[in-house]
Protein backbone atom coordinates (compact mmCIF):
# COMPACT_ATOMS: atom_id res chain seq x y z
CA UNK A 1 0.00 0.00 0.00
CA UNK A 2 1.17 3.55 -0.61
CA UNK A 3 0.51 4.99 2.85
CA UNK A 4 3.32 4.61 5.36
CA UNK A 5 2.42 2.27 8.21
CA UNK A 6 4.27 3.33 11.35
CA UNK A 7 2.40 0.83 13.49
CA UNK A 8 2.75 -2.75 12.18
CA UNK A 9 -0.16 -4.81 13.42
CA UNK A 10 0.07 -7.85 11.17
CA UNK A 11 -1.31 -8.34 7.70
CA UNK A 12 -5.01 -7.59 8.08
CA UNK A 13 -5.81 -6.93 4.44
CA UNK A 14 -5.72 -10.43 2.99
CA UNK A 15 -8.81 -11.07 0.91
CA UNK A 16 -8.65 -14.74 1.82
CA UNK A 17 -7.77 -14.59 5.50
CA UNK A 18 -9.14 -11.32 6.86
CA UNK A 19 -8.47 -10.97 10.57
CA UNK A 20 -11.17 -9.68 12.88
CA UNK A 21 -9.96 -6.17 13.59
CA UNK A 22 -11.19 -4.38 16.74
CA UNK A 23 -12.64 -0.92 16.24
CA UNK A 24 -10.84 1.66 18.37
CA UNK A 25 -11.74 5.31 18.13
CA UNK A 26 -10.03 8.50 19.31
CA UNK A 27 -11.72 11.82 20.08
CA UNK A 28 -10.35 15.15 21.33
CA UNK A 29 -9.59 13.86 24.81
CA UNK A 30 -7.53 11.04 23.28
CA UNK A 31 -5.29 13.15 21.02
CA UNK A 32 -2.22 12.63 23.20
CA UNK A 33 -2.80 8.85 23.16
CA UNK A 34 -2.18 8.67 19.40
CA UNK A 35 1.45 7.63 19.04
CA UNK A 36 2.08 9.53 15.80
CA UNK A 37 0.52 12.71 17.18
CA UNK A 38 2.84 12.65 20.18
CA UNK A 39 5.74 13.09 17.75
CA UNK A 40 4.31 16.30 16.31
CA UNK A 41 5.44 19.75 17.54
CA UNK A 42 3.76 20.98 20.73
CA UNK A 43 2.34 24.02 18.95
CA UNK A 44 0.65 21.81 16.37
CA UNK A 45 -0.81 19.54 19.06
CA UNK A 46 -2.20 22.57 20.90
CA UNK A 47 -3.76 23.85 17.68
CA UNK A 48 -5.52 20.50 17.27
CA UNK A 49 -7.02 20.85 20.74
CA UNK A 50 -8.17 24.39 20.04
CA UNK A 51 -9.92 23.54 16.76
CA UNK A 52 -11.42 20.28 18.05
CA UNK A 53 -12.97 22.23 20.92
CA UNK A 54 -15.26 23.88 18.39
CA UNK A 55 -15.43 21.39 15.51
CA UNK A 56 -15.99 17.62 15.86
CA UNK A 57 -12.98 15.30 15.81
CA UNK A 58 -13.04 11.52 15.66
CA UNK A 59 -10.59 9.10 14.06
CA UNK A 60 -9.80 5.39 14.31
CA UNK A 61 -6.81 3.06 14.08
CA UNK A 62 -7.51 2.04 10.48
CA UNK A 63 -7.28 5.65 9.29
CA UNK A 64 -4.20 6.34 11.41
CA UNK A 65 -2.32 3.19 10.44
CA UNK A 66 -3.43 2.40 6.91
CA UNK A 67 -4.36 5.67 5.20
CA UNK A 68 -2.16 8.48 6.52
CA UNK A 69 1.42 8.86 5.33
CA UNK A 70 2.88 10.40 8.48
CA UNK A 71 6.11 11.29 6.66
CA UNK A 72 4.06 13.85 4.67
CA UNK A 73 2.21 15.42 7.60
CA UNK A 74 0.78 18.05 7.65
CA UNK A 75 0.41 17.97 3.86
CA UNK A 76 -0.87 14.40 3.62
CA UNK A 77 -4.42 14.59 2.21
CA UNK A 78 -5.92 12.03 4.58
CA UNK A 79 -4.35 13.83 7.55
CA UNK A 80 -6.02 17.03 6.33
CA UNK A 81 -9.23 15.07 5.82
CA UNK A 82 -9.42 13.85 9.42
CA UNK A 83 -7.20 15.92 11.74
CA UNK A 84 -7.93 19.53 12.79
CA UNK A 85 -5.67 22.32 11.50
CA UNK A 86 -5.29 25.75 13.09
CA UNK A 87 -6.55 27.60 10.00
CA UNK A 88 -9.86 25.73 10.06
CA UNK A 89 -11.08 28.40 12.49
CA UNK A 90 -10.97 32.10 11.73
CA UNK A 91 -8.12 33.96 13.50
CA UNK A 92 -10.59 35.60 15.89
CA UNK A 93 -12.34 32.35 16.80
CA UNK A 94 -9.04 30.52 17.18
CA UNK A 95 -7.59 33.23 19.43
CA UNK A 96 -10.68 33.26 21.66
CA UNK A 97 -10.68 29.52 22.29
CA UNK A 98 -6.88 29.42 22.66
CA UNK A 99 -7.03 32.09 25.38
CA UNK A 100 -9.67 30.15 27.27
CA UNK A 101 -7.70 26.90 27.11
CA UNK A 102 -4.41 28.54 28.11
CA UNK A 103 -5.89 30.08 31.24
CA UNK A 104 -7.81 26.88 31.97
CA UNK A 105 -11.19 28.59 31.99
CA UNK A 106 -14.07 26.70 33.54
CA UNK A 107 -16.18 24.44 31.34
CA UNK A 108 -19.24 26.70 31.40
CA UNK A 109 -17.27 29.65 30.02
CA UNK A 110 -15.69 27.54 27.29
CA UNK A 111 -19.02 25.96 26.37
CA UNK A 112 -20.69 29.38 26.06
CA UNK A 113 -17.97 30.70 23.76
CA UNK A 114 -17.99 27.53 21.65
CA UNK A 115 -21.79 27.56 21.29
CA UNK A 116 -21.70 31.15 20.02
CA UNK A 117 -18.88 30.37 17.58
CA UNK A 118 -20.67 27.30 16.24
CA UNK A 119 -23.81 29.30 15.53
CA UNK A 120 -21.67 31.74 13.55
CA UNK A 121 -20.41 28.90 11.31
CA UNK A 122 -23.73 28.42 9.47
CA UNK A 123 -24.41 24.97 10.98
CA UNK A 124 -27.34 24.20 8.66
CA UNK A 125 -26.57 25.65 5.20
CA UNK A 126 -29.13 26.16 2.43
CA UNK A 127 -31.99 26.31 4.94
CA UNK A 128 -31.94 22.54 5.29
CA UNK A 129 -33.87 22.54 8.57
CA UNK A 130 -36.26 25.40 7.85
CA UNK A 131 -37.01 24.53 4.21
CA UNK A 132 -36.51 20.78 3.92
CA UNK A 133 -38.31 19.28 6.91
CA UNK A 134 -41.90 18.42 5.90
CA UNK A 135 -45.03 19.14 7.91
CA UNK A 136 -48.09 17.03 8.50
CA UNK A 137 -51.52 18.45 7.60
CA UNK A 138 -51.90 19.64 11.21
CA UNK A 139 -48.67 21.64 10.91
CA UNK A 140 -46.44 19.34 12.97
CA UNK A 141 -42.90 18.80 11.71
CA UNK A 142 -41.91 15.28 10.65
CA UNK A 143 -38.70 14.84 12.63
CA UNK A 144 -35.71 13.03 11.17
CA UNK A 145 -36.84 13.50 7.55
CA UNK A 146 -35.93 15.98 4.84
CA UNK A 147 -37.92 16.30 1.63
CA UNK A 148 -36.31 18.90 -0.62
CA UNK A 149 -36.77 17.30 -4.04
CA UNK A 150 -40.06 15.76 -5.14
CA UNK A 151 -38.81 12.22 -5.78
CA UNK A 152 -36.33 11.85 -2.92
CA UNK A 153 -36.76 11.68 0.86
CA UNK A 154 -33.79 11.84 3.22
CA UNK A 155 -34.05 9.87 6.46
CA UNK A 156 -31.81 10.42 9.52
CA UNK A 157 -32.05 7.37 11.82
CA UNK A 158 -30.93 8.23 15.35
CA UNK A 159 -28.69 5.14 15.55
CA UNK A 160 -26.73 6.40 12.53
CA UNK A 161 -25.89 9.93 13.62
CA UNK A 162 -22.18 9.42 14.10
CA UNK A 163 -19.40 8.10 11.82
CA UNK A 164 -16.47 5.73 12.09
CA UNK A 165 -14.34 8.89 11.75
CA UNK A 166 -15.19 12.52 11.02
CA UNK A 167 -14.28 14.53 7.93
CA UNK A 168 -12.76 17.85 8.89
CA UNK A 169 -14.85 19.60 6.19
CA UNK A 170 -18.16 17.87 6.93
CA UNK A 171 -21.20 19.98 6.08
CA UNK A 172 -23.20 17.99 8.64
CA UNK A 173 -20.76 18.65 11.48
CA UNK A 174 -23.65 19.99 13.59
CA UNK A 175 -24.98 16.41 13.87
CA UNK A 176 -21.98 15.42 15.99
CA UNK A 177 -21.56 18.14 18.62
CA UNK A 178 -24.21 17.10 21.12
CA UNK A 179 -26.42 20.18 20.62
CA UNK A 180 -29.96 18.81 20.35
CA UNK A 181 -31.18 22.08 18.83
CA UNK A 182 -28.86 21.58 15.85
CA UNK A 183 -29.33 17.84 15.39
CA UNK A 184 -31.68 16.09 12.96
CA UNK A 185 -32.61 12.52 13.83
CA UNK A 186 -35.38 10.12 14.72
CA UNK A 187 -35.65 6.52 15.88
CA UNK A 188 -39.28 6.20 14.82
CA UNK A 189 -39.56 3.75 11.94
CA UNK A 190 -43.35 4.07 11.98
CA UNK A 191 -43.12 7.80 11.26
CA UNK A 192 -40.91 7.20 8.25
CA UNK A 193 -43.17 4.50 6.88
CA UNK A 194 -46.33 6.52 7.46
CA UNK A 195 -44.85 9.49 5.61
CA UNK A 196 -43.74 7.35 2.67
CA UNK A 197 -47.21 5.81 2.41
CA UNK A 198 -48.64 9.32 2.00
CA UNK A 199 -46.04 10.53 -0.50
CA UNK A 200 -46.71 8.49 -3.63
CA UNK A 201 -44.45 10.82 -5.64
CA UNK A 202 -41.38 9.54 -3.75
CA UNK A 203 -39.34 7.01 -5.70
CA UNK A 204 -36.06 7.25 -3.76
CA UNK A 205 -35.29 6.94 -0.06
CA UNK A 206 -31.84 8.12 1.04
CA UNK A 207 -30.80 6.85 4.47
CA UNK A 208 -28.18 9.28 5.69
CA UNK A 209 -26.57 10.82 8.75
CA UNK A 210 -23.96 10.85 10.11
CA UNK A 211 -23.35 7.45 8.63
CA UNK A 212 -26.09 4.80 8.75
CA UNK A 213 -23.43 2.09 8.35
CA UNK A 214 -22.47 2.59 12.00
CA UNK A 215 -25.84 1.04 12.85
CA UNK A 216 -26.22 -2.59 13.73
CA UNK A 217 -27.89 -4.53 10.96
CA UNK A 218 -30.96 -5.22 13.09
CA UNK A 219 -31.71 -1.48 13.17
CA UNK A 220 -31.24 -1.17 9.42
CA UNK A 221 -33.60 -4.11 8.93
CA UNK A 222 -36.28 -2.42 11.05
CA UNK A 223 -36.21 0.62 8.78
CA UNK A 224 -35.77 -1.04 5.39
CA UNK A 225 -37.43 -4.47 5.37
CA UNK A 226 -40.97 -3.04 5.74
CA UNK A 227 -40.38 -1.25 2.43
CA UNK A 228 -40.75 -4.63 0.72
CA UNK A 229 -44.50 -4.50 1.42
CA UNK A 230 -46.66 -3.59 -1.58
CA UNK A 231 -47.64 -0.34 0.18
CA UNK A 232 -44.16 0.91 -0.80
CA UNK A 233 -44.00 -0.25 -4.41
CA UNK A 234 -43.57 3.40 -5.40
CA UNK A 235 -40.27 3.52 -3.47
CA UNK A 236 -38.09 1.97 -6.15
CA UNK A 237 -34.61 2.95 -4.96
CA UNK A 238 -33.01 2.69 -1.53
CA UNK A 239 -29.84 4.74 -1.20
CA UNK A 240 -27.51 4.44 1.77
CA UNK A 241 -25.05 7.29 2.23
CA UNK A 242 -21.79 6.19 3.84
CA UNK A 243 -18.08 6.87 4.31
CA UNK A 244 -17.51 3.38 5.72
CA UNK A 245 -15.61 2.19 2.66
CA UNK A 246 -12.97 4.78 3.57
CA UNK A 247 -13.11 4.89 7.34
CA UNK A 248 -14.04 1.30 8.23
CA UNK A 249 -14.32 -1.13 5.29
CA UNK A 250 -14.35 -3.99 7.82
CA UNK A 251 -18.04 -3.11 8.22
CA UNK A 252 -18.62 -5.13 5.05
CA UNK A 253 -15.91 -7.76 5.59
CA UNK A 254 -15.32 -8.92 9.15
CA UNK A 255 -17.57 -7.08 11.63
CA UNK A 256 -19.78 -9.40 13.66
CA UNK A 257 -22.86 -8.65 11.55
CA UNK A 258 -21.19 -7.97 8.18
CA UNK A 259 -22.75 -11.05 6.62
CA UNK A 260 -26.18 -10.09 7.96
CA UNK A 261 -25.81 -6.60 6.47
CA UNK A 262 -24.90 -7.98 3.06
CA UNK A 263 -27.77 -10.45 3.29
CA UNK A 264 -30.15 -7.53 3.90
CA UNK A 265 -28.89 -5.75 0.79
CA UNK A 266 -29.28 -8.97 -1.19
CA UNK A 267 -32.88 -9.42 -0.01
CA UNK A 268 -33.77 -5.87 -0.98
CA UNK A 269 -32.29 -6.35 -4.44
CA UNK A 270 -33.99 -9.74 -4.89
CA UNK A 271 -37.32 -8.14 -4.03
CA UNK A 272 -36.93 -5.69 -6.90
CA UNK A 273 -35.52 -2.63 -5.16
CA UNK A 274 -32.57 -0.80 -6.65
CA UNK A 275 -30.05 -0.52 -3.81
CA UNK A 276 -27.38 2.15 -4.19
CA UNK A 277 -24.54 2.52 -1.70
CA UNK A 278 -23.70 6.22 -1.98
CA UNK A 279 -20.02 6.06 -1.04
CA UNK A 280 -18.25 9.26 -0.07
CA UNK A 281 -14.68 9.37 -1.44
CA UNK A 282 -12.36 12.36 -1.59
CA UNK A 283 -9.02 10.92 -2.69
CA UNK A 284 -7.71 7.84 -4.51
CA UNK A 285 -5.70 6.92 -1.40
CA UNK A 286 -8.94 5.90 0.32
CA UNK A 287 -9.41 3.13 -2.23
CA UNK A 288 -5.84 1.90 -1.99
CA UNK A 289 -6.13 -0.94 0.52
CA UNK A 290 -6.99 -4.56 -0.08
CA UNK A 291 -9.71 -4.53 2.57
CA UNK A 292 -11.46 -1.66 0.78
CA UNK A 293 -11.33 -3.56 -2.50
CA UNK A 294 -12.65 -6.67 -0.74
CA UNK A 295 -15.51 -4.65 0.77
CA UNK A 296 -16.42 -3.26 -2.66
CA UNK A 297 -16.39 -6.78 -4.09
CA UNK A 298 -18.70 -8.09 -1.37
CA UNK A 299 -21.18 -5.22 -1.74
CA UNK A 300 -21.36 -5.64 -5.50
CA UNK A 301 -21.93 -9.37 -5.10
CA UNK A 302 -25.28 -8.58 -3.42
CA UNK A 303 -26.52 -6.85 -6.56
CA UNK A 304 -26.25 -3.42 -4.97
CA UNK A 305 -24.58 -0.65 -6.94
CA UNK A 306 -21.92 1.68 -5.52
CA UNK A 307 -21.94 5.33 -6.61
CA UNK A 308 -19.37 7.83 -5.38
CA UNK A 309 -19.47 11.49 -4.52
CA UNK A 310 -17.43 14.05 -2.65
CA UNK A 311 -16.55 17.73 -2.57
CA UNK A 312 -13.61 19.45 -4.19
CA UNK A 313 -11.38 20.68 -1.34
CA UNK A 314 -8.32 22.85 -0.99
CA UNK A 315 -5.51 20.99 0.83
CA UNK A 316 -7.01 17.57 -0.05
CA UNK A 317 -7.96 17.05 -3.70
CA UNK A 318 -7.66 20.33 -5.61
CA UNK A 319 -5.56 18.78 -8.39
CA UNK A 320 -7.13 17.25 -11.52
CA UNK A 321 -4.71 14.31 -11.48
CA UNK A 322 -6.09 13.17 -8.10
CA UNK A 323 -9.68 13.16 -9.39
CA UNK A 324 -8.72 11.40 -12.62
CA UNK A 325 -6.84 8.69 -10.72
CA UNK A 326 -9.70 8.27 -8.27
CA UNK A 327 -12.33 7.98 -11.01
CA UNK A 328 -10.23 5.48 -12.97
CA UNK A 329 -9.78 3.35 -9.86
CA UNK A 330 -13.48 3.45 -9.12
CA UNK A 331 -14.39 2.34 -12.64
CA UNK A 332 -11.86 -0.49 -12.43
CA UNK A 333 -13.54 -1.68 -9.22
CA UNK A 334 -17.01 -1.53 -10.80
CA UNK A 335 -18.03 1.68 -9.01
CA UNK A 336 -19.94 4.51 -10.73
CA UNK A 337 -18.53 8.07 -10.25
CA UNK A 338 -21.56 10.23 -9.48
CA UNK A 339 -20.86 13.77 -8.20
CA UNK A 340 -18.10 16.30 -7.69
CA UNK A 341 -19.49 18.84 -5.25
CA UNK A 342 -18.43 22.36 -4.39
CA UNK A 343 -17.62 22.56 -0.67
CA UNK A 344 -20.64 23.95 1.19
CA UNK A 345 -20.61 27.30 2.95
CA UNK A 346 -20.50 25.96 6.50
CA UNK A 347 -17.99 25.11 9.21
CA UNK A 348 -14.40 25.47 7.96
CA UNK A 349 -15.55 26.52 4.48
CA UNK A 350 -13.01 29.35 4.35
CA UNK A 351 -10.18 26.80 4.66
CA UNK A 352 -11.42 24.31 2.07
CA UNK A 353 -13.15 26.54 -0.49
CA UNK A 354 -11.95 26.69 -4.09
CA UNK A 355 -13.02 29.46 -6.53
CA UNK A 356 -15.75 28.26 -8.86
CA UNK A 357 -13.65 28.92 -11.96
CA UNK A 358 -10.84 26.78 -10.56
CA UNK A 359 -13.33 24.05 -9.60
CA UNK A 360 -14.59 23.97 -13.19
CA UNK A 361 -11.03 23.85 -14.53
CA UNK A 362 -10.15 20.93 -12.23
CA UNK A 363 -13.26 19.03 -13.27
CA UNK A 364 -12.62 19.65 -16.97
CA UNK A 365 -8.93 18.73 -16.80
CA UNK A 366 -9.70 15.57 -14.81
CA UNK A 367 -12.46 14.52 -17.22
CA UNK A 368 -10.08 14.95 -20.15
CA UNK A 369 -7.84 12.23 -18.66
CA UNK A 370 -10.48 9.49 -18.38
CA UNK A 371 -12.74 7.47 -20.62
CA UNK A 372 -16.46 8.02 -20.96
CA UNK A 373 -17.20 5.45 -18.25
CA UNK A 374 -15.61 7.76 -15.68
CA UNK A 375 -17.31 10.88 -17.00
CA UNK A 376 -20.52 9.90 -15.26
CA UNK A 377 -19.41 12.18 -12.41
CA UNK A 378 -21.43 15.40 -12.64
CA UNK A 379 -20.15 18.69 -11.42
CA UNK A 380 -18.84 20.80 -10.06
CA UNK A 381 -22.22 21.10 -8.35
CA UNK A 382 -23.37 23.44 -5.58
CA UNK A 383 -26.05 22.03 -3.24
CA UNK A 384 -27.60 25.44 -2.63
CA UNK A 385 -30.98 26.46 -1.28
CA UNK A 386 -32.81 26.40 -4.63
CA UNK A 387 -31.23 23.12 -5.73
CA UNK A 388 -28.11 21.50 -7.16
CA UNK A 389 -26.50 24.00 -9.52
CA UNK A 390 -23.84 22.70 -11.91
CA UNK A 391 -21.14 24.90 -13.43
CA UNK A 392 -21.12 23.75 -17.03
CA UNK A 393 -18.42 26.13 -18.22
CA UNK A 394 -17.03 29.59 -18.78
CA UNK A 395 -17.86 31.21 -22.11
CA UNK A 396 -17.83 34.50 -23.99
CA UNK A 397 -21.40 35.34 -25.01
CA UNK A 398 -22.46 38.61 -26.66
CA UNK A 399 -19.20 40.24 -25.65
CA UNK A 400 -19.49 39.23 -21.99
CA UNK A 401 -17.53 36.51 -20.12
CA UNK A 402 -20.02 34.41 -18.17
CA UNK A 403 -20.49 31.27 -16.12
CA UNK A 404 -22.88 28.85 -17.81
CA UNK A 405 -25.01 27.12 -15.16
CA UNK A 406 -27.92 24.70 -14.88
CA UNK A 407 -29.93 22.96 -12.20
CA UNK A 408 -29.28 19.23 -11.96
CA UNK A 409 -32.04 19.04 -9.34
CA UNK A 410 -34.32 21.77 -8.03
CA UNK A 411 -37.07 22.54 -5.55
CA UNK A 412 -39.30 23.21 -8.53
CA UNK A 413 -38.69 20.33 -10.98
CA UNK A 414 -39.41 22.71 -13.86
CA UNK A 415 -36.12 24.51 -13.16
CA UNK A 416 -34.03 21.39 -13.85
CA UNK A 417 -31.77 21.46 -16.91
CA UNK A 418 -32.66 25.07 -17.77
CA UNK A 419 -29.43 26.91 -18.65
CA UNK A 420 -28.77 30.32 -17.11
CA UNK A 421 -25.81 32.65 -16.97
CA UNK A 422 -23.90 34.58 -14.33
CA UNK A 423 -21.30 37.30 -14.67
CA UNK A 424 -17.82 35.85 -14.54
CA UNK A 425 -16.28 36.38 -11.11
CA UNK A 426 -12.84 34.79 -10.58
CA UNK A 427 -13.18 35.03 -6.78
CA UNK A 428 -16.71 33.62 -6.36
CA UNK A 429 -16.96 30.35 -4.41
CA UNK A 430 -20.74 29.95 -4.01
CA UNK A 431 -24.01 30.65 -5.78
CA UNK A 432 -24.95 33.64 -3.62
CA UNK A 433 -21.76 35.41 -4.73
CA UNK A 434 -22.79 35.31 -8.40
CA UNK A 435 -24.70 38.05 -10.25
CA UNK A 436 -26.92 37.57 -13.31
CA UNK A 437 -25.32 38.27 -16.70
CA UNK A 438 -26.57 40.45 -19.56
CA UNK A 439 -28.05 43.16 -17.35
CA UNK A 440 -30.69 40.94 -15.75
CA UNK A 441 -31.77 41.96 -12.27
CA UNK A 442 -32.04 38.42 -10.92
CA UNK A 443 -31.80 34.79 -11.99
CA UNK A 444 -34.91 33.23 -13.53
CA UNK A 445 -35.76 31.20 -10.41
CA UNK A 446 -35.23 33.83 -7.73
CA UNK A 447 -38.68 35.41 -7.62
CA UNK A 448 -40.45 32.06 -7.20
CA UNK A 449 -37.85 30.85 -4.70
CA UNK A 450 -38.28 34.01 -2.67
CA UNK A 451 -42.07 33.86 -2.69
CA UNK A 452 -42.51 30.13 -2.08
CA UNK A 453 -39.57 29.22 0.15
CA UNK A 454 -37.22 31.84 1.57
CA UNK A 455 -39.99 33.53 3.53
CA UNK A 456 -39.86 30.47 5.79
CA UNK A 457 -36.33 31.47 6.87
CA UNK A 458 -37.56 34.62 8.58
Amino acid sequence: MTATNLFPTGEVDSATAEQVRPFRVYTQRDLDRITAVRHLPAEQRFAMKVVSTALPFRVNDYVIERLIDWSRVPDDPIFQLTFPQAEMLSPAHYAEIARLLRREADKAEIDAAVARIRHELNPHPAGQRELNIPRLPNGDLVTGIQHKYRETVLFFPSQGQTCHAYCSFCFRWAQFIGDKELRMATNEAQGLHAYLRQQRCVTDLLVTGGDPMVMRTRHMEAYLEPLLHRDFDHVQTIRIGTKALTFWPYRFVSDADSDALLSLLERLVAAGKHVAVMAHFNHWRELDTEVCERAVERIRATGAQIRTQGPLLAHINDEPDDWARMWRTQVRLGIVPYYMFVERDTGAHHYFKVPLVRAWEIYREAAQQVSGLARTARGPSMSAGPGKVEITGVADVAGETVFALRFLQARNPDWANRPFFAKFDPQATWLDELKPAFGEQEFFFEEEYRERWTGLLH
